[in-house]
């Protein structure tokens, strides 16, 4: 940041961190043989949304490769708003690997093409007794657990508990208040 950006105010945004996002792979092997939860084969890619010519660009370049992806591994996509209005690139795929290849792709294309900035969150769903999320904050560079249960409570207990157990396995974020819900997921 620059002497007149602070005068006048303004912070420049952090750029997506992507370099911790395949952590994920191994952590899945141990959260399935120790835990019992396995993927569902669901994943998004949560992104802040902006009106400009550029970002419609990359989308178009998003869509071409995952269309591309489709007939190479068989992952499914569609792009849809959740109710807060940010855009989720969901991804579909029995494959784990697969849905974190195409997790990757996406945020590189964005990066590539100067959205790091608008990445917020890749999202993957496991199922055992519970449903459970990992999410990968881009600008943290880390993960978190996130349980949700019945009318938009969280079970935090559960949440330390993966923490304790995954934080050999996989970067998880220290700071426990960066552990935002992500209530009304289209995932």
């Amino acid at each position: 940041m620059g002497f007149l950006d602070s005068i006048l105010g303004k912070t420049k945004l952090p750029e997506a961190k992507t370099d911790r996002l395949f952590a994920i792979s191994t952590a899945a092997v141990t959260l399935e043989a120790s835990l019992g939860y396995r993927s569902d084969g669901q994943a998004g890619v949560c992104i802040k949304p902006m009106e400009s010519s550029r970002y419609e660009a990359a989308r178009t370049e998003i869509e071409q490769l995952l269309q591309i992806s489709i007939k190479e591994t068989g992952t499914q996509f569609r792009i849809q708003k959740d109710e807060y209005n940010y855009v989720w690139v969901l991804l579909s795929d029995p494959d784990f690997e697969d849905l974190v290849t195409a997790i990757q792709m996406v945020a590189q294309v964005l990066t590539e093409q100067g959205f790091g900035t608008q990445l917020l969150a890749a999202v993957y769903r496991f199922q055992g007794e519970t449903v459970i999320y990992w999410i990968y904050n881009f600008k943290q560079g880390a993960y978190y657990p996130f349980v949700p249960e019945s009318g938009r409570q969280r079970s935090t207990s559960k949440e330390f508990r993966l923490k304790a157990l995954m934080e050999k396995e996989m970067p998880i974020e220290k700071d426990e208040s960066r552990w935002y819900p992500m209530w009304g997921m289209p995932l």
